[in-house]
């Protein structure tokens, strides 16, 4: 069971990194380098601050939910048993 917890907590980092990344990095400290390209009439900085976070967000939400279902099969602790 130490095993599983162990995974669970390391995906949440990488997760949870990813977001921060996208969020933060892209939207906020990458804007003045992603001002200049434009997607439509508007700058990606933008774009990825109004749009692009929330997309990689739900993403990330259903890559938990594929990762989770197998490590709960795999160490049976699954809806199932």
């Amino acid at each position: 069971m130490n095993e599983y917890w162990r995974k669970n907590k390391i995906l949440i980092a990488v997760l949870l990194t990813i977001w921060a990344t996208v969020s933060y990095g892209f939207a906020i400290f990458g804007a003045k380098a992603l001002y200049g390209i434009k997607i439509g009439s508007l700058p990606m900085s933008f774009w990825w601050a109004q749009q692009g976070s929330m997309f990689v967000f739900v993403i990330l939400i259903f890559v938990y939910a594929k990762v989770m279902d197998v490590l709960d099969r795999k160490y049976g602790v699954g809806e199932d048993e």
